[in-house]
């Protein structure tokens, strides 16, 4: 099935010192016919007014992820939809790559390769093992900004509306019916909360958190040992 234009959604919260940077880096790709919507979720900064000259559409939802992303996708008038962190950036032949590859090999969603930037050369060793388990198991995070032709996104249900693990939740829909096309390329996004929290640490806490989450546990209580507040 042809595909005709490319939605990138991104969902914000007070990345006002950032933002603009993160939507420069995507000008390019605007002009090329990318449609880029960015979606807040109730920033306290200025992220809304830095954005605003930077997409082609700025709008607002409820705070969370899944709440936003969804939102954002309604918003979207693409045939592929894809999913991109405010802090993780795109490879230049980023539309070439997701368009191109889904109708070569006929998928429905996929994923890129991810590098997380960072001082630490640990974070070298945690991006790779984060791609092994993707290419095992088929299922795609957030961090490697996932994209999904839009038809295939609300046949799964879209993101379901939980505060943590939604990508994943996601992933395992997509899976029962496609697998994912995984590409070599790389996002290269922030090590920040890597460094910040320690390497090792920040390993054993995602691990807990996703055996939790597989085990039947409340995403709202995963959420809130991620860091992530009701505020």
């Amino acid at each position: 099935m042809a595909i005709t234009r490319l939605s990138i959604v991104i969902p914000v919260l007070n990345e006002g010192d950032g933002i603009a940077s993160a939507l420069n880096a995507l000008t390019e790709l605007r002009q090329d016919g990318v449609e880029l919507i960015v979606v807040d979720g109730g920033s306290q900064d200025a992220t809304v007014q830095r954005a605003q000259a930077h997409a082609d559409h700025v709008i607002a939802a409820p705070r969370g992820r899944a709440l936003q992303m969804n939102a954002g996708a309604a918003k979207a008038s693409g045939d592929v939809l894809l999913f991109l962190h405010a802090d993780t950036r795109l490879p230049r032949e980023a539309v070439a790559l997701v368009c191109g590859g889904l109708a070569r090999n006929g998928r429905n969603w996929g994923r890129f390769d991810v590098r997380i930037a960072g001082r630490h050369p640990a974070l070298r060793l945690v991006a790779s093992m984060m791609n092994w388990r993707s290419r095992l198991t088929g299922i795609a995070t957030g961090d490697q900004a996932i994209f999904v032709r839009r038809a295939a996104f609300y046949a799964a249900g879209a993101f379901p509306e939980i505060p943590l693990m939604e990508d994943i939740a996601l992933s395992k829909r997509l899976k029962r019916a496609d697998r994912p096309l995984c590409l070599k390329e790389c996002v290269v996004t922030s090590g920040r909360r890597w460094e910040a929290h320690g390497i090792v640490p920040t390993i054993v806490l995602m691990w807990r958190l996703r055996l939790a989450y597989f085990f039947g546990a409340n995403p709202a209580t995963l959420a809130r040992q991620y860091g992530y507040d009701e505020g």
